[in-house]
């Protein structure tokens, strides 16, 4: 994986190298945090790592691959003001670009080893496609509409290594669904509940939203994809609402969306289903957001000017759901299974809640998300995960030692999952 910089100096107009910021205290305390034993699976820590998008996950991400001595670190972001809290750590550079253009991109690409994604959902497939043809490993957390598989044999075909959907749900969850689809015999159900949420509800909303409102919007939208009695069937977001009782959070709504994606047709389970968790109310007020209009991508005419309404909805709700400094949140994740393990029928369980951590700064959502992507980045650099090709987490559930690793690493970054297996 070697790297050139002469491409990247054909597109330097593009481009501007953003100023340090001040967080330099901040950001010194992440870094000590997350340096430490990586069980010898740090990957190429002298590479030269590129960072797409600066939001809330982005920076984690990017703090947390900075973090290994010898590694250059860039996050990219169109966005000037997300870029001014990337700055003053040595070996992180944030650097302002398009990186919607493709060809910025690749040539972005073209002067570092590893890439990891953190946009926009509608930016993911043609990102997948320009690293792959980059020949660059990806890691990317993106909840893209298409099926990134698409991109598989294009992946096979450079060697490049692309592992997708690699957040908290998607990603996580969808390992352990691999997991427990291995382990039980037959696995007859999975469900998986999970949610990010503010600890101080609101009376307005009773949510905040630690990524962009669009991919949030686009989770009240895409229809969910669920597996009943061995076969596909489509149930609109936000459907079949059920109240869930979580330890220490308190009764939580959850709702059918779109979370199992390529489970529904890698697994070999009967009954699969996905739901997003929020605090009772929040769903009706989605719901009318979108049964009224306010969700629709068709432009209206206004007063002589063509306005498309969920441009218009997100951008007054960024400013309702933006998180402000110091506000607190946290994350509930639930994989429930249901089966035989050695004959005998069993429930197994990995549950996962953490909060915002006060001492760096980062939301838990951002952490429970990021972490994920970057501990999977260094596996790839470490050859622990090395099939070329587009693989969703729960493809490599197979791979001696990682789902361990996994849980190690982010224990070690403060987020824990625990396991409980209980016989029917």
């Amino acid at each position: 994986m070697g790297t050139t910089g002469s491409v990247c100096g054909v597109f330097l107009q593009f481009v501007q190298l953003f100023p340090f910021g001040s967080n330099q205290s901040l950001f010194a305390v992440a870094l000590s945090r997350f340096k430490g034993d990586s069980d010898g699976l740090m990957g190429d820590a002298s590479s030269k790592t590129l960072v797409l998008g600066a939001g809330l996950v982005g920076r984690a991400m990017a703090m947390d691959l900075a973090a290994d001595p010898g590694r250059v670190v860039t996050v990219v972001d169109v966005d000037a003001a997300r870029l001014e809290g990337c700055g003053g750590v040595d070996g992180l550079h944030p650097l302002q670009a398009d990186c919607s253009d493709q060809r910025v991109l690749a040539a972005l690409c073209a002067g570092h080893d590893l890439v990891l994604g953190a946009l926009p959902s509608r930016f993911g497939l043609q990102t997948l496609q320009t690293v792959i043809d980059a020949g660059r490993p990806f890691c990317d957390i993106s909840f893209m509409p298409q099926d990134a598989r698409v991109h598989h044999e294009r992946a096979l075909a450079k060697g490049v290594v692309a592992v997708v959907d690699c957040g908290v749900a998607p990603g996580m969850s969808n390992l352990l669904a691999g997991k427990a689809a291995r382990l039980l015999d037959p696995c007859r159900s999975i469900i998986i509940r999970v949610g990010g949420l503010p600890k101080q509800r609101d009376e307005v909303w009773d949510y905040k939203a630690p990524f962009s409102p669009y991919d949030v919007i686009e989770e009240y939208l895409r229809p969910a994809r669920l597996v009943r009695d061995g076969a596909i069937v489509i149930r609109e977001a936000l459907s079949e609402p059920v109240l869930v009782e979580f330890d220490g959070v308190g009764t939580l709504e959850a709702f059918n969306t779109d979370g199992l994606r390529t489970l529904a047709d890698t697994l070999d389970v009967p009954d699969m289903t996905e739901q997003t968790l929020r605090w009772p109310g929040h769903r009706e007020k989605a719901l009318l957001l979108r049964e009224t209009g306010l969700l629709d991508e068709t432009p209206v005419e206004i007063d002589g000017v063509q306005v498309v309404p969920r441009s218009l909805t997100c951008a007054k709700l960024f400013e309702c759901w933006a998180y402000q400094p110091g506000e607190a949140d946290f994350t509930v994740m639930r994989v429930e299974a249901e089966g035989d393990l050695d004959g005998t029928p069993t429930t197994l369980r990995w549950d996962l809640y953490d909060e915002y951590d006060a001492e760096t700064g980062f939301l838990s959502m951002a952490r429970t998300t990021g972490f994920p992507a970057t501990i999977m980045a260094r596996c790839i650099e470490s050859g622990l995960v090395d099939r070329p090709g587009v693989h969703p987490p729960e493809c490599l559930v197979d791979q001696p030692g990682l789902l361990d690793h996994l849980f190690a690493e982010l224990k070690r970054r403060g987020v824990s999952y625990s396991f409980t297996q209980v016989e029917c």
